[in-house]
């Protein structure tokens, strides 16, 4: 996973619980994940300080959570004690440096837009999930409405804003993060918003399964 320096040093994790966007994604999560057997394996690439993976850990699942952020890994590992997580970078080769067997849910909340390389990534997301396994992905939402309506209030400085050490590079729409999954291997894509009013959404969650 091919990130900015500037992104992993604002990434000042100092606490444990859910920060930022996890706050309104967690229920999607969670709701899309509701399927799940008990004791079912998950990956959170991109685990930051692991509120999230803590989560599923609480409800009985086996959780493993990969960022590069080393400060948010320490809190993972005393948070939830329950997980494993580790420093290591999200590409093809995740399960061999992990040694681990893939994953019956892998997902990534709100990192996809930050890297310079989202292919590589989204390789690593492919190869770490089990075949029949889901996948689920999170990024900031760009639809037509909600573009229109951050150029009318002249929104886009602050959206978009440049100044921000670690901010986003890279602006997926439905299409494109669904052509990127799709070329990835992944199948039956669904989309859903998360956060805020509908086509306003603050985000958008992109599920597939591996066949």
């Amino acid at each position: 996973m091919t990130t900015e320096t500037a992104f992993l040093e604002s990434s000042n994790y100092t606490a444990s619980g859910l920060r930022g966007a996890h706050a309104y994604l967690l229920p999607s999560l969670l709701s899309l994940s509701g399927d799940l057997p008990p004791r079912s394996r998950i990956l959170d690439i991109g685990c930051g300080n692991g509120s999230v993976a803590a989560e599923f850990a609480r409800r009985g699942h086996s959780v493993v959570g990969v960022d590069l952020a080393e400060a948010g890994i320490r809190i993972a590992r005393k948070s939830c004690p329950a997980g494993r997580f580790e420093v290591l970078a999200a590409d093809k080769h995740i399960l061999e440096r992990l040694g681990e067997e893939p994953f019956d849910l892998v997902y990534s909340a709100e990192v996809i837009e930050h890297l310079y390389d989202p292919r590589s990534f989204m390789a690593g997301c492919y190869a770490a999930t089990s075949s029949k396994g889901k996948f689920i992905c999170t990024t900031p939402y760009h639809g037509y409405l909600k573009n229109v309506t951050l150029s009318l209030a002249g929104g886009w400085d602050k959206h978009l804003n440049p100044l921000f050490d670690g901010g986003h590079i890279k602006f997926f729409s439905r299409k494109t993060m669904s052509a990127l999954m799709t070329e990835s291997g992944f199948e039956k894509l669904q989309f859903h918003g998360s956060g805020r009013f509908p086509y306003l959404w603050k985000s958008m969650v992109m599920e597939a399964i591996k066949p």
